[in-house]
């Protein structure tokens, strides 16, 4: 997810301290009323301490059934949602856009402690048991030590496969080593349930989506068609490479990426390739955050048709616009949701169906 890095935090040393021992003594006193008991909602199918292996490159230990977890990161918490997990978090962070409407209610009993990227210190304060993400910069900040600095304090976190997956770096954005497939996905879904034991609730989610992405595939174009995927930035923009969520978008519906040729996530390129390039239709990330220039839906709109160069495009003469939320771009549940858009709006243009 193309993004810019917030200045670190300033906060003292002395507060951070304070907060670190405040914690500890909290999370002893929670697992000693925790010991003996179950927690509600729970199935009593996960054996506890729980490993993850290779978390991302870390085994993360699990001692009992989280319940004050805090999601760093849209795609993480939207899932803990989907799992009927609210009752058991303490806070989000890191938004791109609204939250998906079937979680409205829900995520409203959840505390927002930012709604961008929240700082070590604010995520300490709410004392969690458990942090998840779906990105590693949104969990380490500018701190590649984040993570063991959290399981000092006796605080699991737990990271989006997907994040790391043939990946190289902590950017999100940079190149993958092969392209993202859902299973990938999949396995964080039925990790976190194991991790909450409520893996039927996995289980069932991951069906659903399943069927979903089968339904969006039965109704692909039979012809060629070419697309470009625009998160964000209008003097360079962000156009998706091959191995993101938009190229499994891309392969489901049998779709042509134009820029399917670089392994690069979300590469910069110029107005110039793009209309060297031409596609038939173009996704625009309508973002409601406000980071970069064009985040939103109009102002996209606005530049493609009155900029010199991208005005020539045939997407653009032609207004073959299929709007996708940010979150649709990023490696999530929401990558079902971003295939389904693509084949209805693909359909309404004559294009599929």
């Amino acid at each position: 997810m193309p993004r810019r890095i917030p200045a670190r935090s300033t906060g003292l040393l002395a507060g951070l301290a304070l907060t670190a021992t405040l914690l500890a003594a909290c999370g002893s006193s929670s697992s000693d009323v925790a010991a003996g008991r179950t927690i509600a909602g729970t199935e009593g199918k996960t054996s506890y301490p729980l490993t993850i292996t290779d978390n991302c490159g870390m085994d993360v230990t699990i001692e009992k059934a989280p319940e004050r977890a805090v999601s760093v990161n849209q795609g993480s918490t939207e899932i803990l949602l989907s799992l009927g997990l609210a009752d058991r978090m303490v806070g989000t962070a890191t938004w791109t856009d609204a939250i998906r409407p079937n979680l409205a209610k829900a995520n409203e009993t959840v505390p927002r402690l930012a709604d961008n990227t929240v700082s070590y210190e604010r995520v300490l304060k709410a004392e969690p048991d458990l942090v998840t993400a779906s990105f590693g910069y949104s969990l380490n900040g500018e701190d590649p030590d984040r993570r063991a600095q959290y399981a000092k304090l006796g605080v699991p976190t737990y990271l989006a496969p997907s994040h790391c997956d043939g990946r190289t770096d902590e950017s999100g954005d940079g190149p993958r080593s092969h392209p993202l497939e859902m299973p990938t996905i999949y396995r964080e879904i039925t990790q976190l349930a194991e991790i909450f034991d409520v893996p039927s609730r996995g289980k069932a989610l991951v069906a659903e989506l399943k069927q979903r992405m089968a339904a969006a595939a039965a109704a692909k174009p039979e012809d060629d068609v070419s697309i470009a995927y625009w998160f964000a930035n209008t003097e360079l923009p962000y156009m998706a490479g091959a191995n993101g969520s938009p190229g499994v978008m891309s392969r489901t519906l049998g779709l042509d990426n134009v820029f399917a040729d670089t392994d690069v996530e979300w590469p910069q390129i110029s107005w110039e390739s793009v209309l060297d390039r031409d596609p038939d239709v173009i996704a625009l990330g309508d973002l409601r955050r406000d980071q970069e220039t064009g985040d939103r839906l109009a102002d996209k709109i606005r530049f493609l048709e009155t900029n010199p160069v991208t005005k020539q495009l045939t997407a653009v003469r032609e207004k073959r616009y299929v709007v996708l939320n940010g979150a649709d771009m990023n490696p999530s549940i929401r990558t079902v949701d971003g295939t389904e858009k693509l084949v209805k709006t693909l359909t309404d243009l004559g294009l599929a169906g």
